[in-house]
């Protein structure tokens, strides 16, 4: 076996869509949050990169359960991460820090890394 499967093997969740959708997605959220005043992006913007974070570390997480049952906990995690991720942004737009067009990419984005784990979660029931 080459060093290359082996450490793709290991690390599966590296190959995935969703997760790689959720890396893309929490660049974005970066250059969001980094626009936001000092006091905003320490607190708000602080508890949104930490949700759209946990995105990812949870799909990373979970990727190295044993069984599925553990497996679909984590991606619960993330998908329970999306929710917090966009209540937070929700309340960015609904006071105008950021602009409905920045919400609506960050929306569409989540809902569809929410829809593949779903997809995940009904593959392993």
């Amino acid at each position: 076996m080459t060093n290359d499967h082996q450490n793709n093997k290991l690390f599966r969740f590296l190959e995935w869509e969703v997760y790689q959708n959720a890396q893309s997605t929490f660049v974005i959220v970066l250059k969001v949050v980094k626009k936001l005043s000092p006091d905003l992006r320490y607190t708000l913007g602080n508890q949104i990169i930490k949700s759209a974070l946990s995105v990812i570390l949870n799909i990373a997480e979970g990727s190295g359960r044993v069984t599925d049952k553990e497996m679909n906990r984590f991606f619960d995690i993330a998908i329970g991460s999306t929710n917090e991720t966009i209540a937070g942004l929700d309340s960015l737009v609904k006071t105008g820090f950021i602009n409905k067009d920045e919400f609506n990419e960050l929306f569409e984005r989540y809902k569809s890394i929410s829809r593949q784990l779903g997809g995940f979660k009904k593959k392993l029931s």
